[in-house]
């Protein structure tokens, strides 16, 4: 992308999309233009237990690096940037002293699984309904408050600490702001705090039962804020001449909803990254689910909150990585679009991606992955093929889920994230889901927005215009009625787990079982 000179009288947006894999800085001029990005990676941190963690000093000072690079490299003056925004992946966890600002443990990623026993402990003293009922999520070491009761129980000096009120704890989001206003604010916004198991829905606070639950001091968690509220202001340690406000702050899935213009009950977003997240907005009101996807905050602005239904898959992406570093049966993800094209149409091969259980809407986490439907003719296009099948079929049993709570049939579903870019996947979810999918020119969703909330709240763009110039490729479902019913049947009837889940058309097949 060229670097951009500017004029005066120009507004800029800066936009720190902080995910699982790197930290990308995003420059937006003030007509929502993305002009330049800069991307570094941090490192994965795996042990021999399988735990995964992130250092927290690399990841701002990568933070920092990536956000003073996109300045210089732009061009612009940077005594126009007009706000920062922030978008993060949400349910990593987070641990600090409050007094020095410095990490007391590496950060427990989303993906690990460390945490379970604390959740079991809370599930086998009879607890589990009042965490659901209270949050809108099923009780999970998934989530964060499990995570931060492991960080308190296992890191030296952690419980010590949290007796004298020097320990914060935290999503990426309150590490990012805390650090990035030299520790004078430490604040969360709704949406993320709406996945840590310790906000009650119904009055978007933390709540003190849920905390003693699970052991945490209420006082060492963040102040909870609206999305676009001011969450403080920085100079990006010094490089900025003045301190710009931070006004903008989302997780990840709930920036692209916004970024993808979501703004209206009904409407649907699906990302498409390692594991993947279908989100809805469902107004003003939170919905319970009694389908298997679970209830959050999608954002509050403007003091209003907005809610949302959401599924998250565990292999999306990730199963085109199984396929080429496992499996090698392909060079690069590109090339299962190929490959899927190449294959033959009839093949009845179905895969379940169960490597480490199913997450929403099946919630097995004995289940294992398998493959179905092997026929003689069967190689390797069609294994490929039946790869990227299974993530439609996934979206689809998430989509018929949102339909059931909501009462609403869904017309549009609208995708982002790498494999959205595959022409054969986007065109066989159109023709699974039997719906008009939308899939933006414009990539990196989450950080748009971030950035839009934070343009928004600072005067710099117009919602309604922003929202109204976005352009799109839009697939037509072309499939005839009978063969996606042919197709969904067959599904359901590739058994994994003997036979306590079905594959495909999953979902069906789990209810018709009694799994619900």
């Amino acid at each position: 992308m060229d670097a951009h000179n500017t004029g005066k009288g120009q507004a800029y947006i800066l936009s720190i999309d902080q995910s699982t894999q790197g930290t990308k800085a995003l420059l937006f001029d003030q007509n929502g233009k993305l002009l330049l990005r800069k991307d570094l990676a941090h490192r994965q941190i795996i042990n021999e237990k399988g735990w995964v963690s992130h250092n927290l000093s690399e990841i701002y000072a990568n933070t920092i690096q990536a956000a003073t690079q996109v300045i210089e490299a732009s061009g612009i003056d940077k005594r126009q940037l007009a706000a920062v925004g922030i978008s993060n992946q949400r349910e990593t966890t987070t641990m600090w002293d409050r007094m020095t600002g410095e990490p007391l443990a590496d950060a427990v990623v989303w993906q690990c699984g460390r945490a379970e026993a604390v959740s079991r402990e809370i599930a086998q003293a009879g607890s589990g309904g009042l965490v659901q009922k209270k949050t809108g999520i099923p009780l999970s070491g998934y989530f964060p408050a499990s995570k931060m009761a492991w960080l308190l129980r296992n890191t030296e000096g952690a419980a010590q600490k949290a007796k004298e009120g020097r320990v914060a704890l935290g999503t990426m989001d309150s590490w990012l702001v805390y650090r990035l206003t030299k520790g004078k604010a430490c604040k969360t916004d709704v949406s993320n705090a709406s996945r840590t198991q310790l906000l009650d829905l119904e009055t978007l606070r933390w709540d003190e039962e849920l905390c003693g639950l699970f052991g945490i001091p209420m006082q060492a968690l963040a102040e909870v804020a609206d999305s676009d509220a001011r969450f403080g202001e920085t100079d990006l340690e010094g490089y900025l001449e003045h301190p710009v406000p931070i006004l903008g702050v989302l997780g990840d899935s709930h920036g692209a909803l916004f970024g993808q213009g979501c703004i209206r009950p009904g409407m649907i977003k699906a990302t498409y990254g390692t594991g993947s997240s279908l989100m809805m907005n469902i107004g003003k009101k939170p919905t319970r689910s009694s389908h298997g996807v679970v209830t959050s905050v999608a954002w509050s602005m403007g003091g209003e909150a907005a809610y949302c239904l959401e599924g998250n898959l565990n292999y999306a992406g990730a199963v085109i990585s199984w396929l080429k570093n496992d499996l090698h049966l392909i060079q690069s993800a590109a090339q299962t679009q190929q490959d899927a094209y190449a294959a033959n149409p009839q093949d009845g091969t179905y895969l379940v991606p169960a490597f480490t259980g199913l997450g929403a809407p099946y919630w097995d986490a004995n289940a294992r992955a398998a493959i179905s439907g092997i026929s003689r003719t069967t190689g390797r296009a069609e294994i490929v093929k039946a790869a990227l099948e299974c993530i439609a079929y996934q979206i689809n049993d998430l989509v018929q889920a949102m339909e059931q709570d909501t009462g609403e049939a869904i017309s549009q579903l609208r995708a982002d994230g790498g494999p959205s870019r595959n022409t054969y996947l986007m065109q066989f979810q159109s023709d699974i889901c039997a719906k008009e999918v939308l899939v933006p020119q414009a990539e990196e969703l989450s950080g748009i927005g971030a950035a839009y909330a934070a343009g928004i709240a600072a005067g710099v763009f117009d919602r309604e215009k922003l929202f109204a110039q976005a352009d799109v490729d839009v697939y037509q479902p072309k499939m005839e009625e009978s063969l996606r019913k042919q197709k969904l049947e067959a599904g359901s009837r590739a058994d994994i787990d003997e036979g306590k889940l079905l594959s495909g058309s999953c979902q069906t097949g789990y209810r018709q079982s009694g799994g619900y």
